[in-house]
């Protein structure tokens, strides 16, 4: 099972939740606050992997800031599927700059 398989379910149940009842769906929740309540998330969720990491420097457990991370995946994946995008979307980006000097494509 590939990633892109993970990420396109992932997505397609976030989808479902749209227009959800909040009472029932922790997604159609955020969703239904709206952009304020899924973006706080992702800078908490940001935040919290920046911590990991600094805690991992300090014989800390690295597999934190995996569990970190895929956190913020999840709310960004979130907003994305708010402005009507996909992590699709995204891959396709990164695969556009595959190959491509970071410092150079600035």
């Amino acid at each position: 099972m590939s990633s892109d398989d993970t990420l396109a379910r992932l997505t397609a149940v976030i989808d479902s939740r749209k227009g959800g009842d909040p009472d029932k769906s922790y997604v159609a929740r955020l969703l239904h606050k709206g952009p304020d309540a899924f973006l706080k998330k992702i800078g908490e969720e940001a935040t919290e992997v920046v911590m990991a990491a600094k805690d991992a420097d300090h014989g800390g457990a690295r597999e934190k800031i995996v569990a970190e991370m895929a956190d913020l995946w999840f709310h960004g994946m979130v907003a994305l599927a708010h402005y009507g995008l996909s992590a699709a979307d995204v891959v396709a980006e990164l695969a556009r700059r595959e190959g491509l000097s970071g410092i150079e494509e600035k």
